[in-house]
């Protein structure tokens, strides 16, 4: 009787409350953190100093120089090539793939954090150039020139959409450790090429793999598509794919 007394006592502690909240949810506080606050605050900083210095940040013209200065017929194809593979029209048909084997499978969940978070990304993307009106790079005459806007760029936040994307969705397999190793060598190669090319800044790239990485980790954690394992279309579907959760229905109820 007493440890009952002791435990309602606890349990109407607000301190006691806090304490256990933070045990429970830590992980989720840390990658709130580390997944969304920081990027989302390295993104604000890069909008400031661009907004006051269009010319770019200190670092952004060596770098672009120390990478020019590689360029030969063989990088030329490479980069060209790589710019085509990281377009964000290239990206649509995969996303559109993918978005339709999860409504086969009758995957709500997985599928709401996909469109979601894709047209997320493009919103976020177009709302920034149109905003921020930076011109690219002139620093020599590019193979393959671009006439729009610079920052952030749409080939940095196209392949880390992507690649998260597929992350979270397939987080509860093993396929995630492909994705992982295999998605971070493709984000890099098209940053890469990107500046190789000349039409972007480095403060392009970062800018676009900060807003990205938040906003997509962001929504993941209030869609939590990765609740679930994946199924097969024979297998039956999870009930946390085709249903709301407890704490989700929870609050509607309240509203």
């Amino acid at each position: 009787m007493e440890k009952v007394k002791t435990a309602n006592k606890e349990s109407q502690s607000p301190l006691s409350f806090l304490k256990n909240l933070l045990i429970a949810r830590w992980r989720s506080l840390l990658l709130l953190l580390i997944g969304v606050y920081l990027p989302l605050q390295t993104f604000e900083i890069l909008t400031v100093k661009i907004w006051q210095n269009q010319a770019g940040l200190p670092w952004d013209v060596p770098i672009l120089l120390a990478i020019h200065s590689t360029a030969n017929p063989q990088l030329d194809v490479l980069a060209v090539t790589l710019a085509i593979i990281g377009l964000p029209w290239t990206a649509i048909p995969i996303l559109g793939a993918i978005a339709l084997i999860l409504l086969l499978q009758k995957r709500w969940r997985s599928l709401t954090y996909l469109l979601t978070a894709s047209l997320g990304s493009i919103i976020i993307n177009r709302t920034a150039k149109e905003l921020m009106h930076r011109v690219r790079p002139q620093l020599w005459q590019s193979i393959a020139p671009e006439s729009s806007f610079a920052f952030p760029s749409a080939h940095a936040m196209t392949s880390i959409t992507l690649v998260a994307i597929l992350l979270f969705l397939t987080w509860a397999s093993s396929w995630r450790w492909l994705f992982l190793i295999f998605g971070s060598l493709y984000v890099i190669a098209i940053a890469w090429c990107r500046l190789y090319l000349g039409v972007h800044f480095p403060s392009d790239i970062l800018a676009g793999w900060m807003v990205s990485l938040g906003w997509t980790i962001g929504v993941s954690l209030i869609i939590r598509p990765y609740t679930t394992k994946a199924k097969s279309l024979d297998d039956e579907r999870s009930k946390d794919e085709t249903s709301l959760l407890p704490e989700e229905r929870k609050l509607i109820t309240e509203e």
